[in-house]
């Protein structure tokens, strides 16, 4: 059966001396694989449309098991990613991520959205620390945890004094901070932000400037609950650690505060 989606590239890998495995999220059907033979040639037409954060047109055969590539349009090429290498490793870690936590085999349209929302907002100059920061938080349904953000989860009040607690999955407000000695206190910016990043969609939000501890605050937030309550340790979140670093990337965030 031949099927036509729109998909992202999340990853590509060699397969003999000339092919690819390809695995695409696709609107239409989920997480799919699929061979694209003669992919790795230089003159295949599948060469560039089987690249990492490809958006395109896909044109797959597939009856069961894994389906091969027939051909492939491409929408955006998402060059700024491609060649600014801040950007890779941010989009990395976003596509990454996503190919984790979606299984294969049915359609995912929110994660769908998610991914492709990043990407072009990653694509046309956002803060790409800030819209990953938004890809964590709203993945976290994937990996099974739905933290409690609307009101404290001990007591279900909405007004307060409020902090995160990982014990207890979420806010909760000043009389309940005694069932966790160990709470992060939050600001009420610091509290806004994060049931931004968890509700609100990508594509809403505009040009969002955060300050780098503010995003550095959040992201050990959201970072702790995948390594704790998941165990996901990402590659290419090694590769940020790494970049972030550098000298060049760390006179830049000094600029910024």
């Amino acid at each position: 059966m031949l099927h036509k989606w729109e998909g992202i590239v999340l990853k590509a890998r060699a397969y003999g001396e000339s092919n690819k495995i390809v695995t695409l999220m696709t609107r239409e059907a989920g997480k799919v694989a699929c061979m694209a033979r003669g992919a790795k040639k230089p003159t295949s037409r599948l060469a560039g449309v089987t690249q990492t954060f490809m958006h395109g047109s896909f044109l797959v055969q597939r009856t069961s098991g894994m389906g091969t590539l027939q051909q492939g349009e491409h929408f955006n090429s998402m060059r700024h990613i491609q060649t600014d290498i801040v950007a890779t490793a941010y989009a990395s870690y976003i596509v990454e991520i996503v190919d984790r936590l979606v299984e294969e085999g049915r359609p995912e349209p929110y994660a769908f959205d998610i991914l492709i929302q990043a990407l072009n907002a990653i694509e046309e100059g956002y803060d790409p620390e800030a819209i990953t920061l938004f890809v964590d938080w709203k993945m976290l349904p994937f990996a099974g945890i739905q933290p409690i953000l609307h009101a404290c989860a001990g007591c279900g009040a909405v007004e307060g004094e409020f902090a995160f607690s990982f014990t207890q999955g979420g806010f909760i407000c000043h009389r309940c901070f005694h069932l966790d000695p160990y709470i992060i206190r939050l600001s009420p910016t610091q509290l806004k932000l994060i049931r931004m990043f968890y509700t609100v969609p990508i594509e809403q939000v505009g040009k969002l400037e955060l300050k780098p501890q503010t995003k550095q605050f959040i992201k050990k937030i959201v970072t702790t609950i995948y390594e704790e309550q998941t165990g996901i340790r990402l590659k290419s979140r090694n590769f940020i650690e790494q970049l972030e670093r550098t000298p060049l990337l760390q006179r830049e965030k000094k600029e910024e505060e």
